[in-house]
């Protein structure tokens, strides 16, 4: 129906099927931010003393220590 209500066939107006909110959007996309799997670019960060060193592809900051102080770095 061009000129009607716009809620489809069944009528109702609810979507998403009471899941919660329709089902669109909300997310930050895949590989955004710094999960696991964050992608090659960017670098790790020291939490502690703030020394940056450039991202090793296949190896995760998690493991790899800060040559300053010896803690455990994160990803960038």
């Amino acid at each position: 129906m061009p000129f009607g209500k716009g809620t489809g066939q069944g009528g109702g107006g609810q979507r998403g099927g009471g899941r919660g909110g329709g089902g669109r959007g909300g997310g930050r996309g895949r590989m955004a931010g710094t999960r696991a799997g964050a992608g090659p670019g960017g670098g790790c960060l020291c939490p502690n003393c703030g020394t940056r060193k450039p991202h090793t592809p296949g190896v995760p900051c998690y493991t790899v220590k800060c040559s300053e102080c010896g803690t455990l770095m994160v990803r960038e």
